[in-house]
Order: C-alpha cells, then structure tokens, then sequence
C-alpha cells in the first residue's frame, strides 16, 4: 500500500430516488469523483442482507449480497421490470434517510418479478452462477425460504427438526420451497451481476475497493445455521457463550454483543479452512479487507448465555497467529487492515506488530485533554490507517460540537487551528499530513455535515446506518477541493 488516501461511504447512503443506495448509476458517478478527486480507495461497510436492526455488521450470511442493493432501473434496461413496477411505491419521503420499514415491506416484492422473469430467459447464465457460489447458495436460499414460512423468526425458534437440520426434514423442505428458494438464488444472481460490473468499472478508475468484514456472525445467520460445528453451541444448537466487551470507564455494564463464539479448536484441526474460504469470499467482492474487532483473534470476551449484561465474561485467548498464518498461506497477496481499537493490551500490541497488518489511528480519540494514552497524530505509524472518524463516531462537526471543551481545543492547538479557519478542512488537512501510508474521511465530513449525518451510535439498537447523500449535492465542486488537499499531502 502506497501513501494514499479515501473515502468512507456506504453503498446504502448513495442518492437515489427508491429509497437507499444502489450499485447502480450513482455509485458509478462516485467512482467518477474519487478518480476526479484524486482518491485510490473507497471504503464500504459490510454488503450483506440486513436482518433485524438493519445493521450491516448482524448480517444474515457473510457471502450473500444485499438485495436492497441491486438497481432497479438496471433491471428494467435489462427487461426485467417495467418503470410503474417500482415508481408508484413510496420509498419513503426524506432525500437524506433511509425508511427501511418501506424498503423492508416493498423492495423483495419487486425483485421476485424481475426474478421470476428472468429465471427462464437467462437458465444457462443463471446455471453457471449456481454452480460457482455452489459451497453457500443453496444453504442461504433454503434458510431465506424457510425464514419467509416461519414469519422471519429466527431459526433458533423454527420446528426442532428443521432447527436441529435433521437430514430428512431438510430434503422435504427443499422439495417443497424448490420455487421459492430459486427466487432468492436468482436475485442474489443479479446483485453479483450488478456488482462485477460496478467493480470492473472501479478498477478502470484505478479505485480499490476497501470491504469490512466483521469478526463475527450474526447468531440468525446461515452461515451459523448451516455450520454449526463451527460455533460454541450445545446439543440443541444453543450457544454457551456468546461476544461481547468487558465493563470500562464508559460502560458499567460493558457491552453484550451476542454473537455467538467460535470453536477455534476444531477450526484449527483443519488449517482454519473455514475462515480462509470466509476471506476468498470477501475477495470476489473487494480489494483489501478490513477486519472488524481484529484483537478478538488475540482474545475475547466470553460470556455466558443469556446473561443480561457482559459483566459476567472471562478473557479467552483466540487463534493469534495461527489463524493470521493460515489466511496468508490460503489467500496470498491479500491486503489486510486491523480494526485495533478499543481495549489493547501489549499481548494484542505485539499480534498486531507480527501480523504485519496496519492497524487504525482515529483523530477523534487522538485529542482526549483527560487522558494521554492514545497516539498523538505526530507518533502514528507509517504503516496504519488514519481516519477522521469511523462509521461509529460522529462527524468531525458533529465532534467540534458535541466533544468535551477541552478536547475540541487540544486538536485545534494541534492543527494550528484558528477561528477563521474552516475546523473540518484543517483537520483533514491535518491527518492527510500524519505518517499513515493510508487516510480515510468519512465522505460526511467532506461534506461538513453535523452529527445528525452520523452512520451509527453505538449502543442505541435503533434510528442507525440511515443517512444519505442529498442528490443535488455539488460533487465537481467538492472534487476539486478534495483534490488540492491531496496533493498537497502527497497523496
């Protein structure tokens, strides 16, 4: 990785007139004004379909694609929908959020006419892509299928048979929502379709692709329902313990993320196969992979089923090295980048420094007037990542705003900050300057948009990963801004 920078800006929040962002003509007009504004990456959040929460780190499988993703007007320049088909429904009223309760109540609806349409046109095509994502599909199609018959209930609370994957049941169930399953195989067809179109195009721009992973599943995923020898689950596919973060100076509680843990002793058995596949999968998508939460691999937070808050965890070492060795070994070449933030330890300082991988320096902590622990911008590493902020902070005016006094003014010194200045172009100015071989602005704060603009709030489960790019927003002009401060930083 060259020094060079990006922009953090996800799919969903592209413009568009149906309610949330497309891999369609918008997301083609902003690899234009990232080539234009001089940018080698774009960072993504996780594309996988969203469950309950629409949180795109709780997806329901790691190699699916969202639907709500594919491009309707694609779609009808194809012949597979006509325009009255999806213009007439109300996407929701609001340019700068997404409804996804209308988008949830609207958009399979009209993606099963386009796919019952096309299904037949496109049999030999549509065959070949089949038997390529072969090793997920009919595992995910056959649980959309059987999540659609049980009122989108969690498989945990599906009939025991089917629950339990008794081979019987399973065989029964595949005969009988043979059709429907071809509906959700179809789609998940035309998102990847769309998508290695989209991705050519990125590299004809010179763009890479940056693609977050998170280091868990979701507990109602396929993944865990088709797999569950892989996960700390008990005999009736319960989980023993689940992820989660230990009580710290601003949770008492600590934080209960749920997922369920894995059995890292059987995965090792067999060269952590599992994982190597979970990151080839990634890589049909993106360029360089992220990896979410990455000092859980050193250790993690495991605590019991069905406590109600995380404090009663204990410390586990994870895979280290072992599972870093096997993802190089089994995919070579890959670029990586460690999510090393929250509570690090010299444990988790010395796996990051041997995996290699650049960890992550984020302005917003780096200005704490109470506490000198984090890096100042001046001691960040060559080879890191540094970001104004991640889809879990606010936006830097936002910041500016919301921050303890102190600390809004301690960056200000830093970055020679003046009251004349423009407090968000100093500060991208200023981590455009640091060491990172790589620096990532949330495209908010390009914008200077304030913190109602944020993508997520942790620990608040709803009115998260809404906000969108008004369409009328002035790109050419932003480019070129953009631009200048780039080059000025020899970006």
């Amino acid at each position: 990785m060259e020094r060079s920078s990006g922009v953090l800006m996800p799919i969903a929040s592209l413009p568009s007139p149906y309610g949330i962002g497309t891999i369609g003509q918008a997301a083609y007009d902003f690899l234009d004004f990232l080539k234009e504004a001089k940018q080698t990456y774009w960072q993504m959040l996780p594309v996988v379909p969203l469950s309950y929460g629409d949180s795109p780190y709780s997806g329901l499988s790691v190699y699916a694609g969202n639907p709500y993703f594919v491009d309707f007007e694609m779609l009808t320049e194809d012949g597979l929908l006509e325009k009255d088909e999806y213009q007439k429904i109300d996407w929701g009223q609001d340019p700068e959020k997404i409804d996804y309760g209308k988008i949830y109540e609207n958009r399979m609806t009209v993606l099963a006419i386009a796919a019952k349409r096309g299904i037949k046109r496109e049999e030999e095509n549509f065959a070949a892509f089949k038997k390529q994502k072969s090793e997920w599909l009919d595992d995910f199609a056959l649980y959309m299928a059987l999540k659609k018959e049980n009122d989108m209930k969690s498989w945990l609370e599906w009939p025991e048979d089917i629950k339990l994957r008794k081979p019987e049941a399973l065989e029964a169930k595949a005969a009988e929502l043979a059709e429907e399953m071809e509906i959700y195989k179809y789609i998940q067809y035309l998102f990847f379709r769309q998508w290695d179109k989209l991705r050519a195009y990125a590299a004809k721009k010179e763009i890479k692709i940056i693609g977050d992973i998170p280091i868990y599943m979701s507990l109602d995923s396929a993944d865990v329902w088709a797999k569950p020898h892989w996960f700390w689950l008990d005999e009736k596919n319960i989980p023993v313990k689940v992820s989660g973060v230990p009580p710290d100076a601003f949770t008492a509680d600590g934080q209960l993320w749920g997922n369920p843990l894995y059995r890292w002793d059987k995965m090792e058995k067999d060269g952590f196969d599992w994982w190597v596949r979970r990151i080839r999968g990634a890589l049909q998508l993106y360029d360089v992979i992220r990896i979410d939460h990455f000092r859980g691999l050193e250790s993690y937070w495991a605590v019991p089923y069905g406590e109600k808050t995380a404090k009663n965890g204990e410390w586990i070492k994870g895979p280290g090295m072992k599972l870093v060795n096997a993802l190089k070994e089994g995919c070579p070449g890959t670029e990586f980048i460690a999510e090393d933030l929250g509570y690090l330890t010299e444990d988790v300082r010395k796996f990051l420094a041997d995996s290699g991988f650049p960890g992550m320096n984020v302005l917003q902590f780096s200005f704490d007037a109470r506490d000198d622990s984090d890096a100042s911008p001046n001691d960040f590493a060559e080879n890191s990542v540094c970001y104004t902020g991640t889809h879990d902070n606010t936006t830097l005016a936002g910041w500016k705003n919301e921050a303890f006094a102190g600390d809004v003014k301690k960056m200000k010194k830093f970055f020679h900050i003046h009251f004349w200045d423009n407090f968000n172009w100093k500060a991208i100015d200023g981590g455009m300057a640091t060491r990172a071989k790589l620096f990532v602005a949330q495209m908010q704060d390009f914008l200077e948009l304030e913190g109602w603009a944020r993508i997520n709030t942790p620990g608040i489960p709803q009115g998260n990963w809404r906000w969108r790019m008004r369409k009328d927003t002035d790109l050419g002009k932003l480019a070129a801004k953009i631009r200048t401060v780039t080059e000025k930083n020899n970006r």
